[in-house]
């Protein structure tokens, strides 16, 4: 229920965030939750890493130039369309971080969902998702010491050191165990996928509630350069399964997987890298809500568009 309505609880549970202080002008739990910010992430991808089919290691190696393929789309294309829509753009420094820190970090697991209800392969989706967060500790600083201006100051080895921790260890430890203990597997694919999907939700939360009258008034000059990363995002991952010759249900995959971001955990790490008060969460926090959006909508058109439906030169 939660899974397949999460779009809605998305916006739910950050509505009441944000207007939490006029609903109750007393304690404020979005904000209680910030000290476990951090750990809500390992909690979401150690659930993350419980659910992952005990083949897709397997599947990594067997199918490795189509993963490769995809990986390499998601870590180019997003974090260049980011670097140009500052350019473009021009934001505030800040926001500009935010803006970057969107396009460097890994493919959301929601699209390993909505690739199901696309008709997409979601082993292959599954695939790219574990293979991006698995490289996330060595590729994402690299690309922000790329593409963020020289003049922003951020520990490097604080965003490997949390990347690591934070992301990488815990799919590698929830799947370890899932692969050996039986107990274990059939409780985590019981709970993991409310688990996993509440602790991102109260990640979210707890943004929005750090930077509430910023969110509420958000420019469109924050807005569109967001909304033209996840759309141009989509069409740089179609593109790239088209020139790899990829099937209609991989190509699919691999478009939904680039285009939508691991926004949780970007916003952790922009909280990590720059405090609580930056405002390089505002746009790790919008991106949530706009790729989520998008992700849906065109997962539910494909879904109408069934497979051998498709025009020979598009399959």
């Amino acid at each position: 229920m939660l899974q397949r309505y999460i779009l809605v609880w998305l916006v739910l549970s950050s509505g009441i965030s944000l207007f939490w202080p006029q609903l109750y002008a007393g304690f404020d739990p979005f904000l209680a939750f910030k000290p476990a910010m951090n750990w809500l992430i390992v909690t979401a991808m150690f659930c993350v890493g419980a659910l992952l089919p005990h083949d897709e290691l397997k599947q990594l190696v067997h199918r490795w130039p189509s993963v490769l393929l995809g990986t390499a789309a998601q870590f180019i294309s997003m974090p260049l369309l980011a670097w140009l829509a500052v350019l473009i753009f021009r934001p505030e420094p800040e926001l500009a971080t935010g803006f970057i820190i969107v396009g460097c970090v890994p493919g959301a697991m929601a699209s390993n969902v909505l690739t199901m209800t696309a008709r997409g392969n979601v082993s292959y989706s599954v695939s790219l998702t574990t293979c991006s967060t698995l490289l996330s500790p060595i590729v994402v600083p690299q690309a922000l010491r790329i593409f963020l201006d020289r003049d922003v100051n951020y520990n490097g080895q604080e965003a490997v050191t949390m990347l690591i921790l934070q992301v990488a260890l815990p799919v590698v430890v929830g799947h370890g165990l899932s692969r050996i203990w039986y107990r274990f597997r059939h409780v985590a694919h019981a709970i993991a996928p409310t688990a996993a999907n509440l602790a991102i939700l109260m990640v979210i939360a707890t943004a929005v509630a750090l930077k509430r009258g910023e969110v509420s008034s958000a420019s469109p000059g924050i807005i569109i350069p967001l909304l033209v990363i996840n759309l141009l995002g989509y069409i740089a991952g179609f593109t790239f399964g088209w020139v790899g010759r990829l099937k209609t249900p991989m190509r699919r995959a691999l478009t939904l997987e680039v285009g939508m971001q691991n926004a949780g955990a970007g916003t952790v790490l922009a909280v990590q890298l720059f405090g609580g008060q930056s405002a390089a969460i505002i746009p790790c926090v919008l991106y949530t809500f706009g790729c989520m959006l998008t992700g849906t909508i065109l997962a539910t058109i494909w879904n109408q568009i069934p497979i051998e439906d498709v025009p020979e030169e598009f399959a």
